[in-house]
């Protein structure tokens, strides 16, 4: 891997191509790499219109030049079968469906001081059963615990203490340590939560820095175990020549992403989104448009801060996934009751807005993501045309829609 000598391991987690601050953020990390082992949980893709605009160049550049190993995340699912970033990754529990055969290396073996630790990654089964279906096509989950009790018995003679990137959420990873009490370390991601540690659950900690490029957690060896703490990153610092020109590709999206929109409707100005009512706007709206029932769910938006105008930057941090509306067929069970379907969805994607209510039976189909469509109802569709993106613009301002920028 590398001759350099760690004294501790970083992890990042659910940076999400926040690189509003990229220059703190490269920095530190420059700064960090010299004596820690550079690791992250997953999700480092999608979220920003970085993402949207640049296809997630600058994001793979920062990985494969200051990172040491990475756990796959639901999101930017397909990157990490890309070419030097497939290498980095490791993963104790997907596989190929067919053959059983893991889908990247299960884990790594590095000295940290004194000790021999073998690092591992699980993904959770929600947040693998969230990534879209034709990305997942042919990969399997099999239960995180049952897989690192298994790597445990391989390898236990050849290492002295166990740490996991994990990509299943704060609550799982307490659940988790209790089920594998031989883990050291668990870093956690993938839950959004406000909860970051560490938590000890026995002799495990569990720990997470903050999310959207905000900070990182910190493992290092201690007399009783590990010690470990979360730290923010600076907003700035001085770039190392080595990353002037990976900070050169982040500026023109900036720039680009400063354009305004137009000025942000009464309801939505001067505070933070929410997303519940912006949800049931939109919903409300396409209803009204198109005559169809419609059903959408919360997790499609982020929640950002609103001023007096719109900018292309605000607009892609609360739609930064692209989805495309559609018509889904709906399987026979939901179209008679779609109370089930409501209940379904939520279970699975958390909560939902659906127009009209009640809803009339029975249902053909709904205006809904291709998302949603694709991964839970069966992807039987009709295009539309229509983006939901360019639809929550609509609903924000009072500009008359342009072609969406990509």
């Amino acid at each position: 891997m590398s001759t350099r000598a760690f004294h501790q391991v970083v992890a990042t987690t659910d940076v999400h191509s926040a690189l509003d601050h990229a220059d703190g953020l490269l920095t530190h990390l420059h700064q960090l790499r010299d004596t820690s082992l550079m690791t992250d949980c997953g999700d480092f893709f999608e979220g920003t219109g970085y993402y949207r605009l640049g296809g997630g160049h600058a994001e793979r550049e920062i990985l494969t030049t200051l990172y040491d190993v990475l756990a796959p995340g639901n999101h930017g699912w397909p990157h990490y079968f890309e070419s030097g970033l497939h290498e980095m990754t490791v993963c104790a529990n997907t596989v190929d469906a067919r053959s059983g055969t893991p889908l990247f290396d299960r884990l790594r073996i590095v000295d940290i001081q004194d000790r021999r630790v073998a690092i591992t990654a699980v993904m959770g089964l929600q947040a693998f059963n969230s990534i879209p279906a034709h990305q997942r096509a042919g990969h399997h989950v099999i239960d995180p615990a049952t897989a690192l009790r298994g790597l445990m018995l391989e390898h236990h003679h050849h290492v002295d203490s166990w740490m996991v990137l994990s990509h299943s959420g704060f609550a799982e990873d307490l659940e988790l340590a209790l089920a594998c009490p031989f883990l050291g370390v668990i870093f956690a991601g993938h839950c959004h939560s406000d909860t970051y540690g560490p938590v000890p659950v026995g002799d495990t900690l569990v720990v997470k820095g903050g999310e959207l490029g905000a900070g990182y957690s910190v493992a290092e060896p201690s007399a009783s175990g590990w010690a470990a703490r979360t730290t923010p990153f600076p907003s700035t610092g001085p770039l190392p020549r080595p990353l002037v020109g990976l900070a050169g590709q982040i500026a023109p999206l900036s720039r680009r992403l400063a354009q305004s929109l137009g000025t942000v409707n009464g309801p939505y100005r001067n505070g933070e989104l929410d997303r519940n009512r912006l949800l049931a706007d939109l919903a409300t709206r396409l209803h009204t448009e198109l005559g169809t029932a419609v059903v959408l769910n919360v997790t499609a938006l982020r929640t950002t801060v609103l001023g007096d105008v719109l900018t292309l930057a605000d607009l892609l941090a609360i739609e930064p996934f692209d989805n495309q509306l559609v018509h889904a067929f709906l399987p026979a069970p939901y179209g008679h009751d779609p109370a089930h379907l409501i209940a379904d969805l939520t279970e699975q994607t958390g909560p939902v807005a659906f127009v009209p209510e009640p809803p009339t039976t029975p249902l053909v189909s709904v205006l809904t993501t291709g998302y949603l469509a694709d991964t839970y109802l069966g992807g039987r569709t009709r295009q539309t045309g229509l983006t939901l993106c360019d639809s929550v613009r609509r609903t924000l301002t009072t500009a008359q829609p342009e072609r969406e920028h990509r």
